[in-house]
């Protein structure tokens, strides 16, 4: 075999598309865009266009609503931790903080708080303080002989 030789599998290849490249090629002339009209010309914008009908999407109702001031936690899970204590890139004899959980990188940034959820087994004990935790977390690491305590979200002052 040589290097001339060599060739792609069949199918593995497709030609591009030349458009407007004469008669023959059966894209030539109008370049398969029709004759005149919107579309035939550049710089078209119609999405959701109806031609002057009002557009569906400003027909159908309005539907929820997005807290202007939610908070959003970052997500960890029991069974990652574990993990990262087993891997020693945690210590489980010392209390497991937020920082803690950013400076192994488990968790990349904190946001409005860390909040832990049950997926996972733990089998050591640990001792984990963080901003939120589901109550199926808390139940397997006291179960497990360690604590979750949860601290009480800062209350922002509202001023009315």
């Amino acid at each position: 075999m040589k290097l001339n030789e060599l060739s792609d599998n069949e199918g593995a290849t497709k030609k591009r598309k030349r458009v407007g490249r004469g008669p023959g090629s059966g894209t030539g002339k109008m370049g398969g865009r029709g004759i005149k009209g919107q579309k035939a010309r550049s710089g078209v914008a119609i999405n959701g266009y109806e031609g002057g009908q009002m557009p569906l999407y400003q027909r159908l109702p309005k539907r929820g609503f997005n807290k202007p001031n939610r908070k959003s936690f970052a997500v960890v899970n029991l069974g990652l931790i574990q993990k990262f204590v087993d891997a020693k890139k945690i210590d489980a004899k010392k209390a497991i903080t937020e920082d803690v959980l950013i400076e192994s990188g488990l968790v990349r940034r904190k946001l409005d708080g860390i909040r832990v959820l049950a997926k996972g087994d733990v089998t050591g004990k640990l001792n984990i303080e963080v901003t939120g935790a589901s109550k199926s977390a808390v139940a397997a690491v006291e179960k497990a002989g360690g604590s979750l305590s949860v601290a009480a979200p800062v209350a922002e002052s509202s001023e009315s």
